[in-house]
């Protein structure tokens, strides 16, 4: 079993990523296997919607975003973690998920996923909202109660 924490804050070693790198240690403790990606330095861009990756199976953008991809297909689980930045989550986590609804079939059919978000100020329930709904709507299993799955 694996778990990701994708730090989707354009900053290395912030706060974010420190959470993060906590929750992977508990998780650790349990005997899982963890993987922290931090987004800061990569090169992820939104979705265009040209609709490329639904006939080809492939997005035509080169950048990044495959490899991050891959490695949440591969993984029984993830964790987007974001700073809150003008009262929503970063555009460094919001490209990569823009760019996740658009693959072909259900790669996140049956994991397990949450989010964690850090504010300063204010934003944080919004933000909260905003990963949440991109677990539900790619019919991720409830970690707290798996029989809530969403069907989609």
């Amino acid at each position: 079993m694996k778990i990701l924490g994708i730090v989707g804050s354009p900053r290395s070693g912030g706060n974010t990523e420190a959470l993060t790198r906590m929750a992977l240690e508990e998780i650790e403790k349990e005997g899982v296997e963890t993987e922290l990606i931090t987004l800061a330095g990569m090169k992820i861009a939104s979705c265009d919607a040209c609709g490329a990756c639904q006939t080809t199976g492939k997005c035509h953008i080169d950048d990044d975003f495959e490899e991050v991809h891959r490695k949440m297909s591969e993984a029984d689980g993830f964790i987007l973690a974001t700073p809150v930045r003008f009262g929503a989550a970063t555009p460094q986590i919001s490209s990569l998920i823009s760019r996740c609804y658009a693959q072909r079939g259900k790669p996140f059919d049956n994991k397990v996923g949450g989010p964690i978000v850090v504010a300063r100020r204010a934003g944080q329930n919004f933000t909260y909202a905003q990963l949440m709904f991109f677990f539900m709507i790619v019919a991720v299993v409830d970690p707290i109660d798996p029989h809530l799955r969403r069907h989609f």
